[in-house]
């Protein structure tokens, strides 16, 4: 049973919309049966009709997760060792709380401690990593910090980079009220310093489309996504930054993002993990 609260960005939208929202993957043949069997309640009484929902309404959704999430299934062990677990986290799942990709891992494995070292969008696929140990965590944790693991995505844009390679310098502000970033070229009160780099490795002029190498020095949050579309190059699929008309023409639903590959270059001590130094996973 999941329990949610409607947000002011579904006031007055119907339920079908929201749990489509919530849940990308869950088939419309699936909600219109929960109805039917009354398996959704919201604020504590059954429905059987696609209601409209406002703001501070609570649900209860009697939905199995494997209706609710059947990409579990693809969820892929990339490596692991005595200390590190790294897994391809699919679309449409985040990895951190309930109903998260560490929780399933956590039910699933009998691992005594598994916990993430760092977090990707939800609808971001790719890499994730997981600590074994409480040890390995707090040095995983540093590196990332310390910018000693080189994050690198593949992202399919639209448009043609006039710029083969470049690295981009500006500044980012983040809304958590609204769940949205803002760029600036210039610096801002309340805005921070990004470092997004991008090599161009595939172009398809017909479909006025590029295929990128990105990494970032900075990992704020949906840097990315606003720093391409920041630059008139957004990334495909994204709703949130992007272009819908585009997006919707390309048959896109969640943005083109995949973390591929994790680079460890330590420069500061890291004990029981000086093993890793050097090392390279991927997908």
């Amino acid at each position: 049973m999941k329990n949610l609260v409607v947000d002011e960005k579904h006031n007055q939208k119907k339920l079908h919309n929201f749990l489509s929202d919530l849940f990308p993957f869950m088939s419309s043949g699936v909600f219109y049966r929960a109805l039917r069997q009354k398996d959704i309640r919201v604020n504590k009484k059954k429905i059987n009709e696609n209601i409209i929902l406002h703001t501070g309404d609570t649900l209860q959704v009697y939905i199995s997760d494997e209706l609710l999430y059947p990409f579990l299934q693809e969820i892929k062990t990339i490596y692991e060792d005595d200390n590190i677990l790294a897994v391809s986290k699919p679309v449409g799942i985040e990895v951190v709380g309930k109903n998260s990709i560490t929780s399933y891992l956590q039910s699933k494995l009998s691992y005594p401690f598994l916990e993430p070292c760092h977090r990707i969008d939800r609808n971001t696929t790719g890499l994730v990593l997981f600590a074994k140990n409480t040890d390995s965590l707090s040095i995983l944790k540093t590196k990332f910090k310390q910018h000693e693991i080189e994050k690198h995505y593949l992202a399919r844009i639209y448009g043609i980079l006039p710029k083969k390679q470049d690295t981009l310098h500006a500044y980012l502000f983040k809304d958590a009220k609204k769940s949205i970033v803002y760029i600036s070229n210039t610096a801002k009160k309340g805005y921070r310093p990004i470092i997004t780099s991008y090599i161009v490795l595939e172009e398809n002029k017909k479909q006025n489309t590029s295929l990128l190498d990105i990494s970032i020095e900075t990992g704020r949050t949906h840097q990315i996504r606003a720093h391409m579309a920041h630059i008139g190059f957004p990334i495909l699929g994204d709703e949130k930054y992007g272009n819908h008309s585009i997006n919707k023409k390309f048959g896109k639903k969640t943005q083109d993002l995949c973390s591929y590959c994790l680079i460890f270059r330590f420069t500061s001590p890291s004990g029981p993990l000086d093993y890793l130094n050097g090392k390279r996973i991927a997908i």
